[in-house]
């Protein structure tokens, strides 16, 4: 519990998640919600960031964070981020049992554009492998020689699909999806996903699938095909980058100017310190123990995140547990790249993280 957080951004809050339901979602959300086993209705995602989820702990606690958010001090949001309508993070937790349509997403210019009562913000994301059965797999980008009139065929004689290029993924692998990137979700995975906040996809293909109100599910070809990208791809598998340093090893999966992720893994009590120019978003996978801060300690268990104020400064984690948690945040990408020469990373394995 808190003991006392008297100035602005003196304390982590934690948001409690909002479960939305899909057609193509589970009725069973182990293992983060093992509690969770028998749903009415398959549940495909669990909002972590959305405007309605509301925090569970904390001075805001009950309020919602498309409520708090606007009124949020640099001391919350960071000096770089201030006055944003919105937290420019969404993150997710998706729990396919069927397919995912086959889709893309805008980026910022088209968004703005064409998409402005839906917020005007593309969608650059990525997905970290919470648990994987064997054989999973994640569709991600077209194959080599795949053209707009190709696609255009496949679209139309129902395959799609097959011209996407398959990823094989197990738990702990992360893929990255810029915006104009074709793709779709397989099931047999749980994946946390972070992404810009934006809610804007476009539907090339469903499997000829059904809403709840007995229709065809709406499909975007014309706008899908203003924003993919053909030719060359940048999305797909991560090459994370590894460092450790005694009881912990920091794992960084990709770093855009939306968002950076980075996997933390730690067994004993490890020191942190925020930015004054950012908040971090603490994602906490594995493990149980206690945020230590000045003036408070609060305690830490699976499928949480936690929203960590910029001002906090110097805490510590103190796992009772082995412990593993992705960090997210909007960086700046300059100071990563510093950070990893530091460390004597060379930039044949940096620059397979950074996307300027």
């Amino acid at each position: 519990m808190n003991h006392g957080a008297s100035r602005p951004g003196r304390a982590p809050a934690r948001l409690a998640p909002i479960f939305v339901p899909r057609i193509w979602g589970a009725r069973g959300l182990s293992p983060l919600f093992p509690d969770r086993g028998r749903e009415s209705e398959p549940i495909g995602e669990a909002w972590l960031t959305g405007d309605a989820c509301a925090f569970a702990a904390g001075e805001f606690a009950g309020r919602t964070l498309g409520e708090v958010w606007p009124t949020l001090s640099p001391e919350w949001t960071g000096t770089r981020l201030r006055n944003l309508p919105r937290i420019p993070l969404l993150v997710k937790f998706i729990f396919p049992e069927e397919k995912l349509s086959v889709q893309v997403h805008p980026d910022d210019a088209y968004a703005e554009r064409h998409e402005s009562a839906a917020g005007g913000v593309g969608k650059t994301e990525m997905w970290y492998v919470v648990s994987a059965r064997e054989g999973a797999e994640l569709r991600v980008g077209l194959r080599p020689g795949v053209t707009r009139e190709s696609f255009q065929r496949a679209i139309a004689a129902g395959n799609a699909e097959d011209c996407l290029e398959r990823v094989p993924v197990q738990k702990g692998d992360a893929v990255f999806v810029p915006a104009g990137t074709a793709h779709t979700i397989c099931p047999g995975v749980t994946l946390c996903e972070i992404q810009q906040h934006s809610d804007v996809t476009y539907r090339v293909f469903d499997y000829n699938r059904v809403g709840p109100d007995g229709k065809p599910r709406a499909l975007h070809v014309r706008q899908a095909l203003n924003v993919m990208t053909f030719g060359e791809q940048s999305g797909g598998l991560c090459n994370p980058v590894r460092i450790t340093h005694g009881a912990a090893t920091e794992t960084f999966y990709a770093a855009c100017r939306y968002f950076a992720t980075e996997r933390w893994d730690f067994r004993e009590r490890i020191a942190a310190v925020t930015s004054p120019e950012n908040f971090d978003l603490l994602i906490f996978l594995d493990g149980r123990g206690r945020i230590e801060f000045e003036g408070g300690v609060e305690q830490y268990a699976p499928s949480q995140v936690w929203l960590v104020p910029a001002a906090l400064g110097a805490y510590h984690l103190a796992p009772e547990s082995p412990s593993t948690l992705l960090r997210t945040y909007v960086p700046d990408l300059t100071g990563i790249v510093q950070r990893l020469n530091e460390e004597r990373v060379e930039e044949a394995a940096w620059s397979r993280v950074v996307h300027p």
